[in-house]
């Protein structure tokens, strides 16, 4: 996974937890997975368009 090993996986997690403590971190993670969902539909989005214009052309 991008060349991340589990010893680095848990370094980052102890480090975001240490800066942003327990009480915060449900809400940064939210954020996080909510980003991610709008990038992955933008993506699809533009998956979407491109077939429809495909689709359109080769109805003509």
């Amino acid at each position: 996974m991008f060349g991340i090993g589990v010893q680095e996986l848990v370094v980052v997690l102890v480090i975001v937890l240490v800066l942003f403590g327990g009480k915060k971190l449900p809400e940064l993670s939210k954020g996080l997975g909510e980003a991610i969902k709008n990038i992955r539909m933008g993506f699809g989005d533009d998956e979407n368009k491109k077939q429809e214009t495909s689709k359109e052309k080769s109805k003509k």
